[in-house]
């Protein structure tokens, strides 16, 4: 596996692996690399021939008081662990090679509506750098297929309405959240859990599966299935950023001919947010 940090080197090797017949996948990520990504990498292998990792800890998508300059950087851990896998090619581009003239007055992408709300009400502008940085990404390796974790579910429907609105010619792939044995969806911010913390982690998914459970026993009461599950978690000590129902498909509010649900939230335990999502059908489970 070969490490490139300019964007002329990834396409030059991706160049060369075209006229080779190869089909490109790419992943892109944050680095701190854990099972889950690695399970993206999989995936983009077995669906094509040659593929190209990223990690960029993006600064457009970043808070003024959020973790950017905290964020685990792990380079050398992610190269051994990305040349296990099989990964074809690293771009770890720096700010930089990504923004040269900065970041005030970039061009930015916005997605409107599915990036409004959940995520996107508590962190003002950061699908527009979502966005960014992965159409960004699209352009500098044009690759046919790219694949992300469902953990992070509207940043996945927010990739999918801008590839889908922008006619890019990238197929977009899900991948299943991958869990610790407890349910705790993995994540690069579950390090900074204490020992105690990590203990109470798994109550979030818990919760979801509450909830699920809840309207597939016929439960139509939505705000106070999920004031229940936010009072349980409050009590255990989390302090709740949203918890909500919407339609799995259009991430719009659950209506009469919604078939699939969907469960998210985000909440804070100490200082570490903590997203996470379930779908489910709507239709009642049968006795």
């Amino acid at each position: 596996m070969n490490t490139v940090h300019s964007i002329a080197q990834v396409r030059a090797a991706v160049s060369r692996a075209r006229e080779e017949g190869k089909r490109i996948g790419l992943v892109p990520t944050m680095g701190n690399l854990h099972a889950g990504h690695i399970a993206l990498v999989r995936t983009a292998l077995a669906r094509g021939d040659f593929v190209v990792v990223s990690i960029f800890v993006n600064p457009m998508q970043f808070g003024p008081n959020e973790d950017l300059d905290s964020y685990p950087r792990t380079l050398s851990e992610d190269q051994a662990k990305l040349f296990d896998a099989g990964a074809h090619l690293l771009f770890a581009p720096n700010a930089t090679e990504m923004y040269p003239d900065g970041l005030n007055g970039h061009t930015q992408v916005s997605v409107p509506v599915v990036s409004e709300g959940l995520c996107g009400g508590s962190r003002p502008g950061h699908f527009n750098g979502v966005a960014t940085v992965v159409s960004k990404l699209f352009n500098i390796v044009q690759p046919d297929l790219a694949v992300f974790g469902e953990k992070d579910y509207q940043q996945l429907a927010v990739i999918r309405k801008m590839t889908q609105d922008l006619s890019l010619p990238v197929h977009i792939v899900g991948e299943p959240t991958c869990r610790a044995e407890d349910g705790l969806a993995l994540s690069s911010r579950n390090g900074y859990l204490t020992p105690r913390q990590r203990q109470q982690a798994p109550l979030l998914y818990q919760q979801l599966q509450q909830i699920a459970a809840a309207v597939q026993s016929g439960r139509r009461d939505y705000a106070a299935i999920i004031e229940t599950a936010r009072h349980s978690l409050e009590s255990a000590g989390f302090t709740a950023d949203y918890l909500d129902l919407r339609d799995a498909d259009s991430l719009a509010a659950i209506g009469p001919d919604t078939r699939t649900g969907v469960a998210l939230a985000a909440a804070f335990l100490g200082k570490t947010r903590l997203i996470d999502n379930l779908r489910f059908s709507m239709r009642p489970k049968q006795g």
